[in-house]
């Protein structure tokens, strides 16, 4: 009979060094061009000089081993968060819930989440808004000789899913067996739910058939020896949307950039900054490897995330991007994965600032 099974929770390290290798010219005159939207708030915020001395103190809350930790360590690094007059501080927390808790305490001015949390916040009253960040997702790995190599050879089989029944990845899994068998996933497989790390061990391990993990493990497990059956990407598109949603964005409260808002568009400046480094330039990866939990001695491994990590990044975003996320969340709806209905409530993709 098929069964759910649920398992553990994971952590990180931290880095605050500075770039002492890197002299191209270039890292520090970056362009970027910021179009705020305010509605006539005091344009003398924004003129505010960028080098003031100490700069707008920025309280993030990253999560312990979160891959968002690479960009604020180059952030830094680089500068970018000094050349836009920011005093960046970094509140680590063991998981995307603490950083909620935090964010909804006020005890930090922004964190890293999805546009479904932020949605479904925004339903409830709250006035949380969401900036694109990474279209980086996961994928279905598996043994290259193992008894799944697709989608409907799932049936009968024994699945981990890095998270638990409500997983966004999971959701978007069960549409594409559905879409491409007409059956529903849940009934037919034995599925074990944990952390990321727990369901990378029942992987390779062989305890299970095929896990669905995020994409920085799916890397490992590549070097592993273990195939990508599906991407979540791939299984988007054969559900008929052909763009990626940007499913992290950094969240931040409404109220908060209405009353600061050179503050929140400087950091933002200095986030796409800063991605723009991480896209094209080398140099900036060797920078930051010790923040790179295993990649330290390992080239290979090295090599790999940062391939997959660039394959993600948000380079800029538009009205597509809403609106493949809105697709997306009307399918997630469908398989009960996000609690405010299908529609993406008004106000969760913040207009007061583009790319």
């Amino acid at each position: 009979m098929p069964r759910a099974i649920a398992i553990g929770t994971g952590a990180r390290a931290s880095y605050d060094g500075a770039m002492d290798n890197i002299a191209t010219p270039r890292h520090l005159d970056l362009r970027i061009t910021r179009r705020f939207a305010l509605g006539g708030l005091a344009a003398a915020v924004l003129a505010r000089p960028l080098g003031a001395a100490g700069g707008a103190r920025f309280t993030l809350a990253l999560q312990e081993g979160g891959t968002a930790s690479w960009e604020i360590a180059a952030m830094r690094a680089a500068g970018m968060d000094k050349a836009q007059g920011l005093t960046l501080e970094v509140r680590q927390v063991a998981d995307s819930k603490a950083a909620q808790v935090a964010l909804q305490a006020g005890a930090v001015d922004a964190m890293l989440s999805d546009f479904v949390w932020v949605s479904g916040q925004r339903r409830r009253g709250a006035d949380f808004t969401f900036v694109p960040h990474s279209l980086a997702v996961g994928g279905l790995m598996a043994p290259p000789g193992g008894p799944v190599q697709s989608l409907a050879a799932l049936e009968g089989k024994t699945l981990a899913v890095a998270g638990g029944p409500l997983d966004k990845s999971y959701a978007i899994l069960q549409a594409a067996f559905a879409a491409r068998t007409g059956k529903a996933l849940a009934p037919l497989i034995e599925v074990r739910f944990g952390a990321p790390p727990l369901v990378q061990e029942l992987l390779l391990g062989g305890q299970v058939n095929a896990a669905l993990n995020f994409w920085h493990f799916n890397a490992r497990a590549g070097l592993a020896g273990m195939r990508e059956v599906i991407s979540v990407k791939a299984m988007l598109a054969g559900l008929g949307l052909a763009r990626t949603p940007p499913l992290l964005g950094w969240v931040f409260a409404q109220s908060l950039a209405e009353a600061r808002p050179g503050d929140v568009a400087r950091f933002l400046d200095a986030s796409f900054a800063t991605k723009d480094l991480l896209a094209s330039d080398d140099a900036i990866w060797r920078a930051i490897r010790p923040q790179m939990r295993g990649a330290e001695a390992d080239d290979a491994l090295f090599a790999a995330l940062r391939g997959a990590y660039r394959a993600g990044i948000v380079r800029d975003f538009g009205p597509e991007d809403e609106l493949a996320a809105r697709q997306t969340h009307a399918l997630l709806a469908r398989y009960g994965a996000t609690e405010d209905g299908a529609d993406l409530a008004p106000g969760t993709f913040w207009a007061g600032y583009s790319r």
